[in-house]
């Protein structure tokens, strides 16, 4: 088996398409050689949505369900819910004691949400220290690869300072995890914006292949298209974003460039092309994902199994961190 890998999403509900080429796509790769742990980090959700966590467990529950249906196999890596392993909480406590509230403050992240999240109070202890809980995550299980976008490298790197701060301090206990920086294909929304629950423009990875249909063929496409005889450019097209990550028919996809170029073909049979390579995608994972609906006793079985393997590795480190603080036994 190769690097340890952790990675981590919000229970915020179902998951779309852009989550599936962005993150998920990798994930499904790593777990064959790589010693994976991926977990619905619900604490993390709690701490911009502690006002109202009544959609925490189905929210989690539905991407238990996503992840499973993209091809995660937990008899490949562990799959488990944060909370279910405590380590996580007595790694986040014992690096809290240690990171400087400079860093924090300073953080990219966290100036950003505070200014674009003005509809909630983040002004708390536990959002401050979000990314003290990532570097716990992550160093909890010594994780030496953490695939992140490039919009977390800086929690990643704050991460790599705890963990020298902490060896610094009490002795070797933590590797500096490397930054694994994942291509993440551009999946807009239906209306061309970011797709996002919150927009209303979501491809669902959960949505039925007639759904996923409907929601295609009222996509935006390029706006210099107005009428079938104008010509376009791919290259500002929504739907041609999405051709990019469903049709690997390098062929089809030149003469798709080519006749909108020219007006050769019109946005309807873009859309009939697009539409029949990701029916063929979708269709294994709906089946999956139906699979697995309703069957509760064995989503929790899967939940229980990873959460057991997790905390058998995190408890190794939490000895190793409980030695070097002299703590006592």
């Amino acid at each position: 088996m190769g690097d340890i890998v952790f990675s981590g999403m919000r229970p915020t509900g179902r998951l779309h398409l852009g989550h599936m080429a962005g993150a998920l796509s990798n994930w499904v790769l790593f777990q064959e050689n790589h010693e994976c742990y991926y977990s619905i980090v619900d604490w993390h959700a709690l701490m911009s949505d502690y006002a109202d966590p009544s959609k925490m467990r189905g929210n989690a529950r539905e991407v238990l369900l996503d992840w499973l249906a993209v091809g995660l196999d937990p008899q490949k890596c562990s799959i488990f819910v944060q909370s279910h392993v405590k380590e996580h909480i007595e790694l986040h406590l014992a690096l809290s004691m240690i990171a400087p509230l400079g860093w924090l403050e300073r953080c990219p992240t966290y100036k950003e949400q505070i200014l674009n999240l003005r509809n909630k109070d983040l002004s708390t202890y536990g959002f401050l220290g979000y990314p003290v809980l990532m570097a716990s995550d992550i160093l909890v299980y010594k994780a030496s690869k953490v695939p992140v976008g490039e919009d977390q490298t800086a929690h990643l790197e704050l991460a790599r300072e705890l963990a020298r701060r902490f060896n610094n301090f009490y002795g070797d206990v933590f590797p500096e995890p490397a930054t694994m920086l994942t291509h993440n294909p551009k999946i807009p929304g239906t209306d061309g914006r970011k797709m996002s629950k919150s927009y209303g423009n979501s491809l669902d990875i959960a949505d039925e292949i007639p759904a996923l249909d409907k929601k295609i063929r009222t996509m935006v496409t390029d706006p210099a298209r107005e009428r079938r005889t104008d010509p376009g450019e791919p290259e500002k097209c929504p739907v041609w974003d999405l051709q990019k990550f469903f049709n690997h028919d390098e062929e089809q996809m030149n003469e798709i460039a080519a006749g909108c170029r020219g007006a050769a073909i019109g946005c309807i049979d873009c859309k009939k092309m697009l539409m029949a390579h990701v029916s063929e995608h979708m269709t294994p994972v709906r089946e999956r994902r139906k699979r697995y609906e309703g069957r509760d006793s064995e989503l929790n079985d899967i939940l229980a199994e990873g959460a057991k393997r997790a905390r058998e590795t995190a408890g190794r480190t939490m000895s190793e961190v409980y030695d070097a603080l002299s703590m006592p036994k």
